[in-house]
Formats: C-alpha cells, structure tokens, sequence
C-alpha cells in the first residue's frame, strides 16, 4: 500500500531546515554522503536544492551491517564512493527512513574507516518508532507512525514514494 505524502514538498522543507542548521552551526562547506539505495535518492535531490559544489558522496554499508553473518551480502555489492577527504569535514549523512538506529551505526562505522570527520548530522526523509540505538536525525522530512509489523519503504529513485508493508 502506497501512502501518499508529497515527497518533493518534504524534500523541500528538509532543504530549508538544513540551511537553517548549517548557518546556526557556521558550517560554510559541507558534504553530503547518502546511504545506498534510498539515503543516495534522498540525498541526489538534497544536493541539487542545496547548490553544494562538492561532490556527493555514496555509502554502502554492506559489509558493514551488524546482521552481516545472518542476511550475507548481494553478489552484486558496490564499492562506497567517497570523492573527497573525510578528514576535518562536515558531513551531512542522508538516508531514507530511520527506523531502529543501526543502518546509521554502520555507516558511521565506515566513514571512520576513511577518517575522522569534523562533524555528522543525520538527515532522513522518514523518521518511525522502533529504535534500538540512541540515534536521531537533526533533519527529518516527516515522521511515521506505524505498527511493530508493519515496515515502510522507499521507493524510487524517479517520483519517490513511500510502500508500507504489512509482515507477520
């Protein structure tokens, strides 16, 4: 089932509140790495209604996952592509829907692998229940409220929409 929310509206204001947090915190460059599949989606649209001239940069957490040994990994897993130095730099990490913490942890346990960055702020188009891990965006699109079985996601990446599941 497709839940209608205006996507590009939310993208928008999530803009909007960034430039609000990067002013308040005088961060005059910052970078913008999205979280393969969804984080990337969001962070493309992110990137262009910011005008940023650094490139953007791509996570993917696979071999970084936590549950690594339970789920194993696609046979077809891209390298991470960080086009610039972490080292001393504001990082802005973007994924699509925040839900228990630890798709976050192990993105951060990455970008540690490439150096130590100055900052990270967390922004995510959904935010819903279920954490597991003390984490929580400073930038969120809009917060779901859902059911423990029921499980949300992105689809995209043209004209973004949000499916929520139903499990067992």
């Amino acid at each position: 089932m497709k839940i209608a929310f205006n996507i590009e509206e939310l993208l928008g204001e999530m803009a909007v509140n960034l430039r609000t947090l990067l002013a308040a915190e005088e961060i005059a460059e910052p970078v913008l790495l999205g979280i393969r599949t969804g984080g990337v989606w969001v962070a493309r649209r992110l990137h262009a209604l910011l005008g940023l001239r650094t490139p953007l940069g791509e996570l993917n957490i696979a071999f970084y996952r936590d549950d690594f040994s339970r789920v194993g990994v696609h046979p077809t897993v891209e390298p991470s592509n960080l086009p610039f130095e972490v080292d001393d730099r504001d990082l802005i990490l973007v994924d699509d829907i925040l839900y228990t913490g630890r798709t976050v942890r192990a993105a951060m346990n990455e970008i540690f692998d490439y150096g130590r960055p100055h900052s990270i702020k967390l922004a995510v188009l959904f935010d819903r229940s279920g954490r597991e891990l003390p984490i929580q965006a400073e930038v969120v699109g809009a917060h779901l409220a859902l059911k423990a079985r029921e499980h949300a996601k992105l689809i995209g990446p043209e004209n973004l929409a949000l499916e929520i599941h139903r499990g067992r």
